[in-house]
């Protein structure tokens, strides 16, 4: 009799993206096998995550580790951090290792936690040459980042959600997208393993916690229990449209570009509104603005000197980037 279904997907989803990690790890380094850490927060998710890892990972000849991030937001956290890595420990991953990061205040508490949080886990992974790190993100991780990037209104790069694959050289994975919540937690309770529930995760103060509690219960009462799939697919479908765009965009890049690095406007008019937005975006990132401040709007002024032309003067961006049309010309420049 094999294991339960709940158990049996997310070892499944586990072994293939270990497969995969495998595929690209071959090709550069055959002498040692690759090791993938799973960031684990003591939670359903991850602990889910980290038993499938320990289970996986050793019939494949691959090493698995783990790490636990002590945020320090929380009253006895450390000692939170301290029982997590025992636990994974006791799953036999090796190494294992907490470390503890300062959450600063930029762009909110979830932003800052979450940079926090990245930040040190590039930093292990440099260190330990990890050749992936694994994320517990689920399919309704996935649902609520589609809501919260609908309620930004910023296009379909937000729609998509969290890739699978990300960060530098591929490193970071999710295995579990396509794995619901209530999967991990049977699989947790199947195998007796311990959860911890974040009080962060029911607080009010946090807008993704309201979105859990209260959002998608609400729409799933009015629209039906499909709305966490149907979301998640919206996200692949979104991803999938996202990158033919980009695509497309460098290379339309290539046709409106002259050598003094201004744009033709009249080429730029002739794109669809889609790719020449994506184009002027990578212009005026390559010009020195930093992505993180450039809103649609900002984007939708710059494309107003294409579409709407009435004389206006030069637009002022953030990181002292200005756009002014000169001819027929464009001319991005810093300073």
């Amino acid at each position: 009799m094999g294991p339960h279904p709940a158990v049996a997907a997310i070892r499944l989803a586990v072994r293939r993206v270990l497969h995969d990690v495998l595929t690209h790890h071959s090709a550069q380094d055959r002498h040692e096998p690759p090791l993938v850490l799973v960031a684990c927060s003591g939670g359903a998710d991850s602990m889910a995550l980290a038993s499938a890892l320990a289970f996986e990972a050793p019939k494949l000849g691959v090493r698995a580790g783990g790490v636990t991030i002590d945020h320090g937001l929380q009253e006895g956290s450390d000692l939170r951090a301290a029982e997590v890595a025992l636990r994974l420990r006791a799953l036999r991953l090796d190494p294992v290792e907490v470390v503890a990061v300062t959450v600063g205040r930029e762009g909110g508490p979830e932003a800052a936690a979450r940079d926090a949080r990245y930040a040190a886990l590039d930093a292990l992974a440099e260190r330990h040459g990890a050749a992936a790190v694994l994320l517990g993100h689920t399919r309704d991780d996935q649902a609520e980042t589609v809501l919260l990037g609908l309620a930004r209104g910023s296009g379909t790069r937000s729609l998509s959600g969290m890739a699978a694959t990300s960060g530098t050289g591929g490193r970071y994975r999710r295995p579990f997208l396509d794995v619901d919540r209530q999967t991990a937690r049977k699989a947790c309770l199947i195998q007796a393993l311990p959860v911890w529930d974040d009080p962060h995760n029911s607080d009010p103060a946090y807008t993704r916690s309201r979105l859990r509690h209260e959002g998608l219960p609400a729409l799933e009462k009015a629209l039906g229990k499909g709305v966490v799939e149907a979301l998640a697919r919206t996200a692949q479908l979104s991803r999938d449209d996202a990158d033919a765009l980009d695509a497309w965009a460098a290379d339309a890049e290539g046709t409106v570009l002259d050598d003094t690095g201004s744009l033709d406007v009249a080429a730029l008019y002739a794109l669809p509104p889609a790719v020449r937005r994506r184009v002027l975006r990578r212009a005026v990132i390559g010009a020195g603005s930093p992505a993180g401040s450039l809103f649609a709007r900002h984007i939708e002024e710059v494309d107003r000197l294409i579409t709407a032309w009435r004389g206006q003067g030069a637009i002022n961006l953030p990181g002292r980037v200005g756009v002014r049309r000169q001819g027929g010309r464009l001319v991005i420049r810093q300073g």
